[in-house]
């Protein structure tokens, strides 16, 4: 009996830790709070509203809106990056330039992960 419920409350925790880490993030705390961010992997989802890059450049570059804000996405994707319109779900580490005292310059995600939904 005891065995059991050991075995169920380490799947149940198993289970919560995996939602919290599924769950996204405003884009708008991240702004607001990037030192707490820094370095460490969120999702967003959001539109795209602004792409740039192709198969043929190394890096590409995208913006995705939550509705809350914008945050400028790195992508190193060889498939190119989604358009502009498309619906996303990103996954990365939160990254910036610089940062002076609380103010952080350059913030953006660099992508571990995307899915796209075109809208078609």
């Amino acid at each position: 009996m005891i065995r059991r419920s050991f075995v169920t409350s380490v799947v149940l925790a198993a289970v919560i830790a995996g939602g919290c880490a599924l769950s996204t993030r405003r884009i708008a705390d991240i702004q607001q709070s990037p030192g707490r961010y820094q370095h460490r992997n969120v999702t967003v989802e959001g539109t795209v509203v602004s792409s740039v890059g192709s198969s043929f450049l190394p890096v590409q570059v995208y913006r995705v809106s939550d509705g809350t804000g914008e945050l400028t996405v790195i992508a190193n994707d060889i498939r190119g990056v989604p358009q502009k319109g498309a619906h996303v779900r990103v996954r990365g580490r939160v990254e910036d330039v610089a940062s002076f005292g609380s103010r952080s310059v350059g913030l953006h995600l660099r992508q571990e992960h995307v899915s796209v939904d075109r809208g078609y």
